[in-house]
């Protein structure tokens, strides 16, 4: 089943025209109160069934998407969340981001997924708590870790940028690399929308987190492409690094957004944007079927001009989203297939 699932990503990782990635976030339920956040402020219980869930993936699968990453909320809220995670994981790369809460009792579901992102911004107990809003938090994170590292899940921690713990990333990258811990990194942003009927809210202005240092943002990507070269398992890209340095050294953005090109958003109620900023613009029943019409060509153009934000993931993949950079993320996955195939698959059943 691993090699059919290598080969598969592989093969649609070449395919053109096609969808890279597809960012879920599963449901907005949420047990943390991060301050940067608005997603906990805007509860809704209306999310899609175990079953549409499945029907839903079916429906990415047929379009091509490579890679899913479930979010949320707390993904692990999600009822079934095990069921979930098993089927996607017969078919795409999956990554699931936890905040740490809930890792630990999830970790037999944990066991069939690519990666885990355990949600950690700071060394600092007290720091972290307060970002997080939850005291405990940090403690309950490292334990996560600590615990999925122990049972064989491959897991990583991601800080997210901010002005808050800015001058700590280089510190805080180094303590989990000597761990043997992968780093992957999220960058402070918050929604500045320019419709009402936006798909998905997520940061929260803050003054607090606006990163007003821009040469010590600066000088942490000179830092990470340096430790880059010593250690891979630093998951961000020089190339990422580099348009980082030339839009906090210049204002520039060197990308143009490839939303709905080489990847999209679905949210808990199956709906599909660009990116969460967007309006929706379809169920992801009926992606497979209007992906290549004239109204999503005029959308991608639409989006191309956008530059409202400055999330880190939606940069990388516009970054990477051509024909060349799919295939350097299609040699990534098969290098972390083949790092999965060496340990043993009991693990996995």
């Amino acid at each position: 089943m691993a090699l059919e699932k290598v080969a598969s990503v592989v093969f649609r990782s070449l395919a053109p025209n096609r969808p890279h990635h597809a960012q879920w976030m599963l449901t907005r339920k949420c047990n943390y109160r991060c301050k940067g956040c608005n997603v906990w402020r805007e509860q809704d219980a209306t999310e899609l069934s175990t079953s549409e869930v499945i029907r839903g993936l079916d429906a990415l699968r047929k379009l091509g998407v490579v890679e899913i990453v479930f979010s949320g909320g707390n993904p692990l809220l999600k009822e079934d969340i095990d069921m979930i995670l098993e089927y996607s994981s017969r078919f795409f790369v999956t990554t699931v981001y936890d905040n740490g809460s809930m890792a630990v009792e999830k970790v037999e579901a944990l066991k069939y997924v690519d990666f885990v992102a355990i949600s950690l911004d700071s060394l600092d107990p007290e720091k972290n708590d307060y970002i997080k809003g939850v005291k405990g938090a940090w403690k309950r994170a490292m334990n996560a870790i600590e615990t999925l590292q122990e049972r064989g899940v491959r897991v990583g921690v991601s800080p997210t940028i901010s002005q808050l713990n800015l001058h700590e990333i280089v510190d805080f990258t180094r303590y989990f690399l000597n761990k043997g811990i992968p780093v992957w990194y999220c960058l402070y942003s918050y929604d500045s929308p320019s419709t009402d009927n936006q798909l998905f809210a997520i940061g929260k202005k803050n003054d607090e987190f606006l990163i007003t240092d821009n040469k010590a943002m600066v000088n942490l990507c000179d830092s990470l492409i340096a430790m880059r070269r010593e250690n891979n398992n630093i998951f961000i890209t020089n190339k990422l690094l580099e348009a980082l340095k030339t839009f906090y050294s210049s204002g520039m953005r060197t990308w143009k957004c490839r939303a709905l090109n080489n990847f999209f958003i679905v949210d808990h109620r199956g709906r599909v944007a660009g990116c969460h900023l967007q309006e929706p613009v379809a169920s992801i029943f009926d992606l497979p079927e209007i992906w290549d019409s004239n109204e999503f060509k005029t959308l991608r153009k639409t989006y191309s001009t956008c530059n409202g934000c400055i999330y880190l993931c939606y940069i990388f993949y516009s970054l990477h989203g051509n024909v060349r950079g799919n295939i350097q993320l299609a040699r990534e996955h098969w290098k972390n297939a083949k790092l999965l195939l060496k340990e043993p698959m009991s693990q996995y059943r």
